[in-house]
């Protein structure tokens, strides 16, 4: 039974995993130095409990192919041709009730015992109530980025998803909502927690308590087009502290005193607002990235290339040559022009 005390938010889960007999295994599993995207290093409530049922189910599959693996090992040698053989077909046995019942019933209690593992754990995750203290994100699939959305606390970034870390004393989840501007998309951060579709029309949601400070990766796992493999997924969970700090720094508007740079005039005079949003300047496009701490990022381009100088204008110059099949069109920019774009988009910070 689910609690509704916030502090007792986790409990439900741990014990779902004692349920299917894996929970020692799936909360022992140290972090370091496991890949950021090992499934098998799980970091968060959520992706605990589909790691140990994952072990419940691979131990009863294991469990099948010992026992078949062991009767035809059997059946080879025991029955194997000998040189004193006659030649005469062995006794035949024609119908058992007991063989019969014997490989009826034990599939249909293992279908169960699996079904009941799987259906509580969906159940647990799915249904665990939300918290007061918890963050609310909203995340919004585009071919090919991620719009990430904090509604209390006013930010709008992408790409680029910031967390508190849950202490397991007093539970912080992140619940996060998802949404998709287009087409399906999937939201999949194997640490964290189990892939959830974002599906048009249909709001769907998650949520995650990371266990532990860090970079965690992911990736859109529904095909979604020319570039779905590089809609790449960045998850920095981090301090109470240091999320504050970075809530507070995102929260801001873009330096006042770039209104007047070369290169802000012509970014407010070209394509480049129908797309992107700068807070505190008339851009506010809502197809691409919002832009107002662009040089917070450590990726553009949805993680494909790292946030550096050249890198920016290559992709301001031809996003093509980083992400093949980007909507994002070339500006067709003179070197000059570019050069003042990209010095005024490295002020965004």
């Amino acid at each position: 039974m689910l609690s509704s005390n916030p502090n007792n938010w986790g409990a439900p889960l741990a014990q779902s995993l004692v349920w299917v007999c894996c929970s020692a295994s799936a909360s022992a599993v140290p972090a370091p130095p496991f890949s950021p995207t090992n499934i098998f290093a799980p970091a968060a409530t959520p992706s605990n409990a589909i790691f140990g049922l994952s072990l419940f189910v691979l131990g009863i599959t294991g469990g099948i192919f010992l026992v078949v693996f062991a009767l035809l090992l059997y059946s080879v040698v025991k029955f194997r041709k000998r040189s004193n053989d006659d030649g005469r077909e062995p006794a035949q046995v024609y119908g058992s009730n007991q063989v019969e019942l014997a490989w009826t019933i034990i599939p249909i209690l293992i279908l169960v015992a699996l079904f009941m593992a799987t259906a509580r754990v969906i159940a647990v995750v799915q249904a665990v109530p939300r918290p007061q203290n918890s963050l609310e994100v909203v995340v919004i699939g585009h071919q090919f980025w991620w719009e990430y959305r904090y509604p209390a606390l006013g930010i709008v970034t992408a790409n680029e998803l910031h967390v508190p870390v849950s202490d397991g004393r007093h539970p912080t989840p992140t619940v996060i909502k998802l949404l998709s501007a287009d087409t399906d998309h999937s939201f999949w951060v194997p640490r964290l927690a189990g892939k959830t579709d974002l599906i048009p029309n249909h709001p769907n949601s998650m949520w995650i308590d990371p266990h532990m400070v860090g970079l965690y990766l992911g990736q859109c796992a529904q095909y979604c087009g020319t570039q779905h493999a590089k809609m790449l997924l960045r998850v920095y969970v981090q301090t109470r502290a240091e999320f504050d700090r970075w809530a507070q720094q995102q929260s801001q508007p873009a330096h006042p005193e770039n209104s007047t740079s070369a290169g802000r005039r012509i970014f407010e005079t070209t394509a480049c607002i129908n797309c992107h949003s700068v807070a505190g300047t008339i851009a506010n496009g809502r197809f691409g990235p919002d832009l107002t701490h662009l040089m917070s990022r450590e990726t553009i381009a949805a993680g494909a290339a790292t946030n550096t100088p050249d890198n920016l204008r290559l992709w301001i110059r031809n996003p093509d040559a980083i992400k093949p099949g980007s909507l994002m069109p070339p500006m067709q920019l003179s070197d000059q022009e570019l050069d003042a774009l990209a010095e005024y988009l490295e002020t965004l910070r």
